[in-house]
């Protein structure tokens, strides 16, 4: 038995460690800040609703944050990672359209072969006070997250956001992103580096 775990926390660990970055290297010149505003259109369900955003980053993520990170999944899955973000400081903010915004605690940039910058964030999300009260389902997706990709064609930059997340792992031992409802669209993106 404590074999088989030992492999779950390894296999969680390399998922992790995917999610958070594949497909990219690091890019060598960060910027020290960066401002994003787009328009998140809602897709399926939430077709035809609209929310401006707004994402402040004023520093980016360390290899070390990231390692902390994967380490507190591998031990205690979700929770370990919400309990992890929730001690590390704030490297940015974002702000939605309805609601009082809250920090971004793990953020990175990327660059990728073809020259598009990468934004990739994972942060704890705030629960409200009626969905603890209530004991509500929605307290389960802890994790809010996004990703936005910074193409330098005009108009052609986009991006995903999904305000209310959680991990889970398939019958496959693969890991899932599963949103409480459906992600939503970042698009009319400006970026002031």
């Amino acid at each position: 038995m404590k074999h088989s775990r030992k492999i779950l926390q390894n296999l969680y660990t390399a998922v992790m460690c995917l999610l958070l970055t594949a497909g990219t290297t690091a890019f060598a010149q960060t910027p020290r800040s960066l401002s994003i505003t787009a328009t998140a259109a809602g897709t399926s369900t939430q077709l035809g609703r609209m929310v401006s955003v707004n994402i402040y980053i004023s520093k980016f993520s360390t290899a070390e944050d990231q390692q902390a990170l994967i380490e507190a999944f591998g031990e205690k899955g979700t929770e370990g990672l919400v309990n992890a973000l929730e001690k590390m400081g704030s490297k940015g903010r974002i702000d939605i359209t309805g609601t009082l915004g809250f920090d971004l605690k793990y953020i990175r940039l990327f660059k990728m072969k073809d020259g598009t910058l990468n934004v990739r964030f994972v942060t704890d999300r705030p629960i409200r006070f009626a969905e603890q009260w209530a004991g509500a389902r929605t307290m389960d997706y802890s994790l809010a997250m996004g990703e936005i990709f910074i193409r330098n064609e005009k108009g052609k930059s986009s991006g995903t956001l999904i305000p209310a997340a959680r991990l889970t792992l398939n019958k496959d031992g693969e890991l899932e992103i599963e949103a409480l409802q459906n992600p939503w669209n970042l698009n009319n993106l400006r970026i002031w580096k």
